[in-house]
C-alpha cells in the first residue's frame, strides 16, 4: 500500500474552552470544518504498568493534546476498581476531559449505580454505554441451576440486558447530567463466527432506538475498510428518520502494531481487511518494524480518504491505542490533527490544563510501590533492550512477530516539549506486549480488545470446538488431539491469532505428548531451544534478515495439584538447586497466602528474588542492541495465571450442561499453573528441560486435574 499522509494543514483545528465538560458541547464549540480525536486508554494489569502508564498520559496529552480520552471497562465490571482509578487520573490528575465505559450485562444494578455516583463525584460527564457480555441464560444457554446461581443470574439481568435499557436507565436517573454515547458497527454487529450475516442494516432499527433513547454521540467499532465506513455513515446522515442528521459519529481507529494482534482483533470484531492490506502485510509479518510503518502509512490512507468526503460536522477521530504510543502518535502527527498550542489559538483555551498545580505534582518519576517496596522509577529511563512482542497462549508460542529493535541512537529530548515519537519514554516498550511481555508496560497483557470475555472465541463456537466433557480424560484428549491433528484448532487458552498451531510444535511435539499423554499434564505454551538460526529461518525466525534469534526451552502446563506436591515441587526443587531450571508455580483458588496442600490458591517460584526476569527469546541485528522479545518473570507469570485460571470459568459458562460446568470449575479448582524453563540451549542442551521433567517420580499420585 503505498504511503500518503493527509494534508490538512489548511483545516483549522480548535479545542474549545477549558470549562466544557461534556463532549458534545467540545465538538459543537467547534467550527464546522474542524477536526479532533480522541485516545482510548485500559487499565494496566500490573501496578507498575499502571504507574508508567501515568507518565505515558501525561507525555501524550501535553504533546498530543486529545479532545478527550476513553477509558475501557472490563466484561462483567472485571476492571471496575482500577478503571475508576485510571478514569479519575484522567480527569482530575490530568486534567483531560475524560468518558468513562460502562457495560451493563452481568453486572448488578448495584455495582452500576456505584459506579455513576463515582463518575459523578470525579467531575466526569461523560459514559460510553455498551452492552458487554452477552446475558448468561441468551448467550450461554444455561440449563437451570438451582440455589444461588439461578437466583444470582436473574439479579444480574433483570434490568440490564441490551446497551439501549443503561442508556435509558442513565436518562432516568441522572436526566442530562452525562453526556452517552453508544457503540455503531459500520460492518455490522456479529456475536458469532460469520461475518457475512453481518448487516448495518440489519442493525439500524436498534441503533435509532439507543439515540431516541438518549444516546448523544456514536463511536464505531473499528475498521479497516473505509468504503464500508462512508457508505455507513452516508446512510446514516440521509436516513428518513433524521434521527443522525447532526449526531457526532466518531470513527474508531486502531493503530496496527503487529500483524498477530491485527488478526487475532479483527477475527473477534468480524471486520473485514481489504485484501491490498493482507498482500502487503504478509511478506513482512514476522518483521514489527516494517508492519507498523505500513499500518501507518494505511491508517493515514483511512484518514485522508474520509477527510475528502464532504460533512457539514466537525471530524473526528477515536484512536484505540492498546496503551502504546509511538505508531498513533506518529499518525496523528502525519494527519496533521495535532491541535495548537494554547499559546497559538488565537483566543482559544486549552482543552488540557497545563498548569503544575492541575496535575497534582505528576512528573516524569513516579513513586511505585510493587512486591513490598517502594522506589522511583523514571519510565523515560527503563531499558530500552526489553522491547518484547506479543507471544501466543498456545502449546507454542508462535513466531517472534517483532523485531523488537531499539533505535539507533535517537533524540532523547523532553517529549514534553516537542512532538518526538521515537524518544526512548515512547518506544522502551514499542513492541506488542503479549503473555511474555514486559510486565512494566502499560501495554503489558494487552486484552483481546472488544471480546465479551478472556476465550477466543463466543460461547457456540466454544461448544462446537470442545464439546462439553464430563470427565478429566475427556479434556485430556482435546489437548492431545490440538497437538497431533490441529484438532480442535485452539484451545481456550491459545490467543485466537492463528487457526493453526506455530510451526515450532512440530519440533517438540513428541515431548509435549509424553507429558499429556504420560503424566496428564495440559501444555498450554513452550517452545524449543534454539541456538542462533538465522533470522529468515521458516520455523523460528523473526525480526529483519541478516540477524540470528536464540530461544531457552520452556513448557507451561496444569498440573493436579497432588501430583503437584508429592511428585514434581521436589523433583524441580532439586534441579533449580543445580541451576539447570528455573520454575513458577500458581494456584487458582482462595486466598494467596493459604497453604498449597488444602487446594486453596498459592504461588511459588524457585527464584530468590521477585525482580528475576529471564529472558527466553533474543536476537543480534546488525547494527542494534540485543533485542529481546519474550521474557519469564513474577509479575508477568502471577497476571497470567489469573486470566488462565479465568478462562476454566469462562469455558465452563459457554457449556449447556450443568455436569460440564461442573466438572471445569472441578479442573480449575484442582490444578495448579506450573511455567519451567531451561537454561541449557546450546547445541544438545536443548533436551534437558524435558529429560528432568520425564524423570519426575509418579509415587501414585498423577491423574488428571481436578480428580
Amino acid at each position: 500500500m503505498a504511503s500518503s499522509s493527509t494534508d490538512t494543514s489548511s483545516t483549522p483545528i480548535y479545542t474549545p474552552p477549558e470549562e466544557m465538560d461534556k463532549i458534545t458541547d467540545k465538538i459543537a464549540a467547534l467550527p464546522h470544518d474542524a477536526t479532533f480525536f480522541s485516545l482510548e486508554f485500559f487499565p494496566p494489569k500490573t501496578q507498575i504498568g499502571f504507574s508508567n502508564l501515568q507518565d505515558r498520559l501525561q507525555r501524550m496529552s501535553q504533546t498530543l493534546r486529545p479532545l478527550f480520552v476513553n477509558v475501557t471497562w472490563g466484561a462483567g465490571g472485571c476492571t471496575a476498581s482500577r478503571s475508576l482509578e485510571l478514569a479519575e487520573i484522567c480527569q482530575r490528575q490530568l486534567g483531560l476531559t475524560t468518558c468513562l465505559h460502562l457495560t451493563c450485562t452481568n453486572m448488578k444494578r448495584k455495582v452500576v449505580d456505584e459506579t455513576l455516583e463515582e463518575a459523578k463525584i470525579m467531575g466526569i460527564r461523560n459514559i460510553l454505554a455498551l452492552r458487554g457480555d452477552p446475558p448468561r441464560e441468551e448467550e450461554y444457554q444455561l440449563d437451570t441451576e438451582s440455589g444461588e446461581e439461578e437466583k444470582e443470574t436473574k439479579e444480574n439481568n433483570q434490568e440490564f440486558v441490551w446497551a439501549i435499557d443503561l442508556v435509558r436507565y442513565i436518562r432516568r436517573k441522572y436526566g442530562d447530567f452525562f453526556c452517552i454515547g453508544v457503540a455503531t458497527y459500520p460492518e455490522g454487529h456479529s456475536d458469532e463466527s460469520h461475518p457475512q450475516k453481518q448487516s448495518f442494516e440489519h442493525d439500524l432499527p436498534y441503533l435509532i432506538r439507543k439515540v431516541q433513547a438518549g444516546a448523544d454521540f456514536l463511536v464505531t467499532q473499528l475498521f479497516f475498510d473505509v468504503h464500508a465506513y462512508t457508505r455507513f455513515e452516508k446512510a446514516l446522515r440521509e436516513h428518513e428518520s433524521g434521527v443522525f442528521r447532526t449526531i457526532p459519529i466518531i470513527p474508531g481507529l486502531l493503530p496496527i502494531q503487529n500483524y498477530q494482534i491485527l488478526r487475532r482483533t479483527t477475527k473477534l470484531a468480524h471486520c473485514r481487511i481489504p485484501p491490498a492490506l493482507l498482500e502487503t502485510l504478509e511478506p513482512i509479518k514476522a518483521d514489527d518494524e516494517k508492519v507498523k510503518e505500513k499500518g501507518i502509512d494505511a491508517l493515514c490512507d483511512i484518514i485522508n480518504e474520509i477527510q475528502a468526503c464532504k460533512s457539514a460536522q466537525p471530524r473526528g477521530y477515536h484512536f484505540f491505542t492498546l496503551n502504546l504510543e509511538k505508531v498513533v502518535g506518529s499518525i496523528i502527527e502525519r494527519c496533521n490533527l495535532i491541535p495548537p498550542k494554547p499559546s497559538q489559538m488565537n483566543g482559544y483555551d486549552s482543552a488540557i490544563d497545563d498548569s503544575p498545580e492541575s496535575h497534582n505534582g505528576a512528573s516524569g518519576a513516579s513513586q511505585i510501590t510493587a512486591n513490598g517496596i517502594t522506589r522511583i522509577r523514571e519510565s523515560s529511563n527503563l531499558p530500552s533492550s526489553r522491547r518484547p512482542s506479543i507471544a501466543s497462549n498456545h502449546l507454542t508460542t508462535s513466531h517472534r512477530t517483532s523485531s523488537s529493535l531499539p533505535n539507533n541512537a535517537k533524540s532523547t529530548g523532553n517529549i514534553n516539549q516537542s512532538i518526538n515519537t521515537d524518544s526512548r519514554s515512547a518506544t522502551w516498550d514499542d513492541f506488542p506486549n503479549g503473555r511474555f511481555g514486559d510486565a512494566r508496560s502499560p501495554a503489558f497483557g494487552t486484552p483481546m480488545s472488544y471480546s465479551p470475555s478472556s476465550l477466543p472465541c463466543t460461547p457456540a463456537q466454544a461448544r462446537a470446538l470442545w464439546g462439553e466433557p464430563t470427565d478429566p480424560s475427556q479434556i485430556t484428549a482435546l489437548f492431545t488431539s490440538h497437538l497431533s491433528t490441529n484438532n480442535p484448532s485452539q484451545l481456550p487458552w491459545s490467543d485466537g491469532s492463528s487457526p493453526s498451531l506455530s510451526p515450532e510444535t512440530a519440533v517438540i511435539r513428541d515431548h509435549l505428548l509424553a507429558l499429556t499423554e504420560g503424566r496428564r499434564w495440559w501444555t498450554i505454551a513452550s517452545q524449543p531451544a534454539v541456538d542462533g538460526v538465522p533470522s529468515t529461518d521458516p520455523t523460528h525466525g523473526w525480526g529483519p534478515a541478516r540477524g540470528f534469534v536464540f530461544q531457552k526451552p520452556f513448557v507451561e502446563f496444569f498440573c493436579p495439584l497432588a501430583d503437584w506436591t508429592q511428585n514434581l515441587r521436589p523433583h524441580l526443587r532439586s534441579h533449580a538447586a543445580k541451576g539447570s531450571i528455573n520454575y513458577y508455580c500458581c494456584g487458582g483458588c482462595s486466598a494467596p497466602s493459604a497453604s498449597a496442600t488444602d487446594g486453596a490458591a498459592f504461588f511459588e517460584t524457585s527464584e530468590q528474588s521477585a525482580e528475576a526476569v529471564h529472558a527466553v527469546t533474543w536476537g543480534s541485528f546488525l547494527g542494534k542492541e540485543i533485542a529481546t522479545a519474550s521474557m519469564v518473570e513474577e509479575v508477568s507469570f502471577r497476571g497470567w495465571a489469573e486470566e488462565a485460571f479465568q478462562r476454566w470459568e469462562e469455558w465452563a459458562r459457554c457449556c449447556r450442561r450443568a455436569e460440564c460446568r461442573a466438572l471445569l470449575r472441578r479442573c480449575g479448582e484442582g490444578v495448579v499453573l506450573v511455567n519451567v524453563i531451561g537454561h541449557g540451549y546450546m547445541g544438545g542442551e536443548g533436551e534437558g528441560l524435558w529429560e528432568i521433567l520425564r524423570g519426575t517420580p509418579t509415587n501414585g499420585a498423577r491423574g488428571d486435574g481436578g480428580e
